[in-house]
């Protein structure tokens, strides 16, 4: 079954996973998705695989989270991912799929449960 990574090389943590990943012996698809961006029904189908809602997926610590107010509680799912696919940085990293279960590489060894 294939793996797939959604990647940020800058990050230590998506490195460590990606590391990781290939120390098991495996050669996932590496998507560097702010090179790439998901589209909306791909931001849909990984928070449904990670079991997280869109709002759990954020990073808090970039600008752009502040400066569209995507605190507000009043955001919309719709809201939070049309943010994330115009700002993909906002999007928490790293992210590992294989077939129909996602987990976030924080910490790394945490995608091992879904290999």
């Amino acid at each position: 079954m294939s793996v797939t990574i959604y990647h940020n090389p800058r990050c230590s943590k998506s490195r460590q996973t990606l590391a990781l990943l290939q120390e098991r012996g495996l050669t996932p698809l590496v998507v560097e998705y702010l090179k790439t961006p998901p589209d909306a029904a791909t931001l849909r189908d990984l928070v449904r695989k990670l079991g997280l809602a869109p709002r759990d997926l954020l990073r808090r610590t970039e600008a752009p989270y502040k400066d569209l107010g995507l605190a507000d509680p009043g955001k919309s799912d719709d809201d939070l991912i049309s943010a994330m696919v115009a700002h993909p940085i906002l999007i928490e990293r790293p992210i590992v799929v294989r077939g129909g279960k996602a987990a976030l590489g924080r910490p790394p060894e945490q995608v091992l449960e879904i290999l």
